[in-house]
């Protein structure tokens, strides 16, 4: 599998799994390390495969997307919220990666 879905993929799975730990335990903190972690692992396989323009350019978007994701919440749902802000966050790691530094995607090869 491209590595690039890989990343991308788990970026998604990092929003909602935190916010779900979250809400499942009642304890904010869990499901911020949920996040801590999942975006820490991102951002190391991020950086060796696009280099540290795209690494940084793709954390400043999961941060804002976690952001936007609290006022969103109070007019569309949190859930909605959380699903929607993953998906721009899984959109924009795929197509920053896509233009790393380290050869074609599958697309272009």
């Amino acid at each position: 599998m491209d590595r690039r879905l890989v990343i991308s993929a788990a970026a998604s799975a990092t929003l909602l799994a935190g916010f779900g730990a979250a809400e499942l335990s009642g304890v904010r903190a869990i499901g911020g390390l949920v996040l801590v972690a999942g975006g820490v692992w991102c951002a190391r396989s991020a950086l060796r495969l696009a280099g540290s323009r795209a690494t940084t350019a793709l954390v400043v978007i999961g941060l804002a997307a976690f952001v936007l994701a609290h006022p969103l919440g109070h007019a569309i749902g949190a859930w909605p919220a959380v699903a929607v802000c993953a998906a721009v966050v899984g959109a924009a790691v795929a197509g920053l990666l896509s233009w790393g530094r380290r050869g074609p995607t599958a697309l272009e090869a």
